[in-house]
């Protein structure tokens, strides 16, 4: 959840957030979060990175979504202005996946997206040791 628009303010995807988490679902837990309807103006970037200007700076990113998910549009904006800002950035979309496929494991696209985010934290925490 990275921009408290997607669902609210933006346009509908043909395909992605029809499973698992909604749009309703989205504008439930913004809700919840903001204390307030999602998609106004006053949005803080803190709550919504998405809302940030400018985003030089920021450690490397690992990003994995699944190509089903609601947020895959607002993902791939996020990694774009990443990498534009010059922040070292992974962008891993896994074809027919759905929000919360990483949680299982057992399937064999869930365990790859956890091994593949294990090593990201690995090698950016090993980069940084001294």
């Amino acid at each position: 959840m990275l921009d408290d628009r997607t669902g609210v303010t933006s346009e509908g995807h043909d395909y992605a957030g029809e499973f698992v988490w909604s749009a309703d679902n989205n504008r439930f837990g913004w809700n919840a979060l903001l204390g307030c309807e999602p998609g106004g103006p006053d949005v803080s970037p803190y709550a919504a990175p998405a809302r940030a200007i400018d985003l030089s700076g920021l450690p490397p990113a690992y990003i994995h979504i699944g190509a089903l998910d609601l947020f895959i549009e607002e993902n791939i904006e996020y990694a774009r202005r990443l990498i534009r800002a010059g922040v070292p950035t992974e962008l891993h979309v896994y074809p027919g996946a759905v929000h919360g496929f990483d949680l299982a494991g057992e399937s064999s696209i869930g365990a790859q997206a956890v091994q593949g985010s294990r090593a990201a934290l690995k090698r950016f925490l090993m980069a940084r040791k001294i």
